[in-house]
């Protein structure tokens, strides 16, 4: 099985965000895991697809109990 793999550009045109977002999400741990090989970044579609579920809700209540630090 052929793993397929997306750029910044790719995955900021998908999600409707700058590139800039991404290079600070992963800056800060934030977003999709990612490889960097010969200085290009990298994004595994299953890597992609994975944090959109994790982000997936059934509700704004839902996703602020989820969110919530005590």
């Amino acid at each position: 099985m052929e793993t397929k793999h997306l750029g910044q550009k790719q995955l900021a045109a998908r999600w409707s965000i700058s590139e800039a977002s991404l290079e600070r999400w992963r800056s800060e741990g934030i977003g999709p895991k990612f490889l960097k090989l010969c200085g290009r970044v990298l994004y595994r579609q299953v890597d992609i697809e994975a944090f959109e579920e994790s982000c997936l809700s059934t509700s704004t209540k839902a996703l602020a109990a989820a969110v919530r630090v005590d």
